[in-house]
């Protein structure tokens, strides 16, 4: 089974990790094959994402998807933040295995947290939801913009260009770099991206492998993952303001004891002098409608007039 990979240290060994699934669950022998994608030639050039494609979205994903139509891969793996929340003729989303932890994490000079970092200092981020969180908390930062991988980002802290960067403590934790981190962010503070932290892996719509993948599948992930992109999807359609959304499924306290979704959201304006910020709760297994509904209220809240111009993370 061949599986498509971005040539990131981290798609690399996201990718691997889902190498490993398939050997030990489905029995089938695996093969990475690197794929360079837009994103990835951007990324190298120092391009803002948002310049790419509309809210930055899908410039990773696009050359994978590609290679999955013309048979040259078998499937495709993704950070699950990355995939466009429209369908994609041909594709699948097969599997959401277990989620890695979502939140968002510092890694500052000194050891320091957010909250202790001076007036002024200069935090890097390529996330317009991440840069609108920190504004909006009113600690006087100085939030710049900045692309590239893990090391290059952390680089800019340990050469004193910046005094912090905010990345994705799932990376973080997938590469074994999380003795770098000095801070994980409180969802209460700065709301991670929709799907954030879990992976996507698509195949060929009717192939064979639909149904095999399927035992990758974690249906909590899932259920959390779709209404995430369900606020986001909703929102995209009548809002271009940064999107923040965690879901997670647990365990229900009433007589029958079953699941429970519970989504919290926010959208702001860019500068994050402005936000709405809501939450909804419903049943798992009507995930999307949960999500949707909780958006719409979002809109009819005024989400919709926060800003004008959008942000895909990065």
């Amino acid at each position: 089974m061949r599986i498509g990979t971005r040539r990131s240290l981290l798609a690399k060994t996201q990718s691997g990790h889902v190498a490993e699934m398939i050997r030990e669950r489905l029995g089938r022998e695996v093969e990475l094959v690197e794929i360079v994608t837009d994103g990835d030639r951007t990324q190298a050039a120092g391009t803002p994402v948002t310049e790419m494609a509309p809210q930055g979205t899908g410039v990773y994903v696009s050359a994978l998807r590609d290679a999955l139509l013309a048979g040259e891969v078998d499937v495709a793996v993704h950070s699950l933040k990355d995939l466009p929340t429209y369908p994609h003729p041909g594709v699948t989303l097969a599997a959401i295995p277990v989620r890695e932890d979502p939140r968002d994490v510092l890694v500052a000079r000194d050891g320091l947290t957010l909250g202790e970092l001076p007036t002024g200092a200069r935090v890097g981020t390529g996330s317009p939801r991440r840069a609108a969180q920190i504004a909006a908390l009113g600690l006087g930062l100085d939030v710049v913009g900045v692309r590239g991988n893990v090391d290059t980002r952390i680089g800019k802290v340990r050469s004193g260009e910046y005094d912090a960067v905010v990345l994705a403590r799932a990376g973080l934790a997938r590469i074994g770099r999380l003795d770098e981190v000095t801070e994980t962010l409180d969802p209460l503070q700065v709301l991670p991206a929709p799907g954030q932290g879990a992976l996507g892996i698509e195949c060929r719509t009717g192939d064979e492998l639909v149904d095999a993948l399927a035992a990758l599948d974690d249906a909590r992930t899932r259920a959390a993952v779709e209404a995430e992109r369900a606020v986001l999807a909703t929102l995209e359609g009548g809002c271009a303001a940064p999107i923040g959304t965690l879901a997670e499924v647990v365990e229900g306290d009433g007589p029958d004891g079953g699941d429970e979704l519970w989504v919290r959201a926010v959208a702001l304006s860019p500068d994050g002098t402005a936000a709405v910020r809501m939450s909804a709760s419903g049943d798992p297994a009507t995930a999307t409608e949960v999500g949707t509904q909780l958006a719409k209220e979002m809109l009819a809240e005024g989400a919709d007039a926060l800003g004008s111009e959008a942000g895909h993370d990065a």
